[in-house]
């Protein structure tokens, strides 16, 4: 019973490993995509609407129009001012684009509001049908 139990533990192992090793290949940088940061009044109407709803919260998401991707990334509720998000890394991979983006607090000599924001940014970049992987 004893080796039966090492032997299913061994294999069940070895699977996992694999499929471990095999999803790192999926995020092998082959080139850098251009993007343009979007500002508010750019984003697309049903887009900003999603955005109203979704923003207390963090979120991470998609959406398609007119030959662009729109890559949307939130951080959800801040109690004060002074908060940005910078896109750190944007590339493609053979099956999917990654997106690596940073909030940034506010600096020490800033002089902040006592209020409730939502720091978010959108980028666009030229249509893919890969999976986009937020980092």
């Amino acid at each position: 019973m004893k080796k039966r139990c090492v032997y299913i533990l061994s294999i069940f192992a070895l699977l996992f490993l694999s499929a471990c090793s095999a999803g790192k290949d999926d995020k092998v940088k082959l080139r850098d995509v251009e993007f343009t940061v979007v500002g508010q009044n750019e984003v697309p109407e049903e887009l900003t609407g999603i955005i109203g709803e979704e923003k207390e919260e963090a979120f991470m998401f998609t959406y398609a129009d007119k030959g662009w991707l729109y890559l949307a990334r939130g951080y959800g509720e801040r109690e004060t001012s002074g908060y940005s998000v910078e896109v750190k890394e944007c590339y493609e991979a053979e099956d999917v684009i990654a997106i690596k983006t940073e909030l940034i607090g506010p600096q020490a000599d800033e002089e902040i509001a006592e209020e409730s924001t939502y720091p978010y940014i959108v980028v666009k970049i030229e249509y893919s049908d890969k999976y986009v992987i937020f980092e």
